[in-house]
């Protein structure tokens, strides 16, 4: 390794979204570097710019709670901000924390190789920049490795082709153009019923159907937003003590519990919440019992039927294959009205593949489509995609690519054996998108600093998890998801979008109070399943 023109930083952090905009502020105390690969703050909020992005969370509680002054001063519009609301408050948390002068933005990280008698880490950017660094924590995200579709001729399509994670800053003009929509998850559900109020006609193509619920954003109330700001405190302490780390209503009684009157008044009142995901805790069993489960979904299929006015395409909308929360709940605003639209036509490509990009649109194994737009919204290489594409060399000459071949190991979902002083936030085998992820990526970046100043305070150079732990920490991991039913749902979750993704669930459901309090004993304890030196 050539000491020529390198640079020396105590830790290099991978992402300027919210955690690793977090994590400059937190260790600003040493020399922190920060290398981004877009061109701004903000991470999914910086890339999903398309028609209608926008969180599933309220605003309120998907924000940071670190500063008591920018929760009091930040002003949120809507319940469930869009998408330039949430980079408009990254870019002011960037200005106001003077973050960006540990930024250097456009400079993707190419490569990483562990010294192992200097216990540093070499970091290489697209850029040409060579760091030595201590420590490295990467906040790279879950959702930010863009799968593109794997149907040949794309070069062939004459007209223009856009994946929504990586959507024009100007936007796009849908007027008098055939648009082709590819993808039915929570983008879709988002940016259709925009394009199609837009477009001369919209095709959407769609591989399995997704369980919507309404969205009940609307301006948010003064009152509300002053009783939140009053109770800020209470409210952080009682989110970080709940599943999902977000106020929800969390029931007492199960399904069985409540007569079929009361079972239909309750889902009613989840589906007019006006508060997200209401529904997968309709009753304290929705995601352990089969039967509660189906009732909710039945009561969906019942919503979809009941607004979709073609029989037919109401079938085909309905989810069979899967519970509901088994994936992500998308959360939508006349999603299901936009089926009753003339310009607006639903194709099964379960029942017949897209086979090919034609010059003029798309083929099916049954059908041509002509199109002068064709949107992907066809997901993310999840949770291990952003780490899984940098060149990571740790001890041994070890690869990461090569560790996680049959799938991801983690110990915690913050360090990987074999890979010392490198950290993760919103790693595989966490929370993650189970959670909420602003204020528990600023629990994880807390309990990553705390270890950092603890090895620095007692002069210590070298931390690592054991494969010992790593086991335990998978078992740990299959153990609660067995207890659910997302085992039965094909998603990121587990990787089953990417054809030939190998291993398991990635993402820990046993709520997030247990993840943190597993993390903590295993610090209190001694450092529990970690090496140090």
């Amino acid at each position: 390794m050539s000491n020529k023109n390198v640079e020396h930083a105590d830790i290099v952090i991978i992402g300027a979204g919210f955690s690793g905009m977090y994590a400059i502020h937190r260790l600003r105390n040493y020399k922190v570097v920060c290398l981004e690969s877009g061109a701004g703050v903000g991470g999914t909020w910086y890339w999903n710019r398309y028609p209608g992005a926008r969180v599933d969370i309220q605003s309120v509680e998907y924000s940071y709670g670190f500063d008591e002054k920018l929760q009091q001063e930040w002003h949120w519009p809507e319940y469930f901000s869009a998408q330039p609301d949430l980079e408009r408050y990254a870019n002011h948390v960037a200005d106001r924390f003077d973050l960006r002068e540990h930024i250097r933005f456009s400079n993707p990280v190419k490569s990483m190789q562990f010294d192992e008698v200097e216990n540093r880490w070499h970091v290489y950017t697209d850029n040409g920049d060579h760091l030595l660094c201590r420590y490295v924590i990467a906040a790279t995200g879950s959702l930010t490795a863009p799968n593109m579709p794997p149907w040949p001729g794309r070069d062939r399509f004459k007209g223009d082709i856009y994946h929504t994670a990586r959507w024009p800053a100007q936007g796009v003009d849908f007027a008098g153009k055939r648009v082709g929509f590819i993808g039915t998850g929570s983008t879709g559900i988002q940016a259709m019923p925009i394009i199609a109020e837009q477009a001369q006609e919209l095709v959407v193509f769609q591989r399995t159907p997704a369980f919507c619920m309404p969205s009940g954003n609307r301006p948010l109330d003064q009152a509300y937003e002053q009783d939140w700001k009053a109770n800020y405190e209470d409210r952080r302490r009682q989110m970080l003590q709940t599943y999902g780390a977000s106020i929800i209503e969390y029931p007492t009684a199960t399904a069985a519990e409540c007569s079929p009157e009361q079972q239909a008044e309750i889902l009613e009142q989840a589906w007019n919440s006006k508060s997200s995901f209401q529904l997968l805790f309709a009753f304290r069993d929705v995601m352990t019992n089969a039967a509660a489960n189906e009732l909710v979904c039945e009561f969906v299929r019942d919503k979809i039927r009941s607004i979709v006015k073609n029989p037919e395409t109401a079938t085909s909308l309905c989810p069979t294959t899967y519970p509901i929360g088994g994936k992500r709940l998308c959360i939508g605003n006349g999603y299901y009205d936009m089926y009753n639209r003339d310009n607006v036509t639903l194709v099964d490509v379960k029942e017949s593949p897209i086979a090919e990009f034609t010059e003029s649109g798309l083929r099916t194994l049954s059908a041509d489509y002509d199109l002068d737009v064709i949107i992907t919204a066809t997901g993310f290489d999840a949770v291990t995609g952003a780490m899984s594409r940098i060149d990571i060399q740790g001890s041994n000459k070890s690869t990461l690519t090569d560790k996680w071949a049959e799938g991801p190991t983690t110990y915690l979902g913050a360090m990987v054996s074999g890979f010392p002083n490198m950290f993760m936030i919103h790693g595989p085998s966490t929370p993650a998108a189970q959670a909420q992820m602003i204020t528990t990526g600023e629990w994880q970046v807390n309990w990553t600093a705390d270890i950092i100043d603890r090895m620095e305070h007692e002069g210590l150079v070298h931390i690592d998890a054991t494969e010992q732990a790593e086991q335990q920490w998978a078992e740990e991991v299959d153990m609660v998801s067995e207890q659910s039913l997302h085992k039965f749902a094909d998603s990121w979750y587990n990787g089953k979008n990417i054809e030939g993704k190998k291993g398991g669930f990635m993402i820990y459901v046993g709520g997030f109070p247990r993840f943190a309090e597993l993390c903590d004993s295993a610090v209190a304890n001694g450092y529990e399943g970690f090496i140090r030196k």
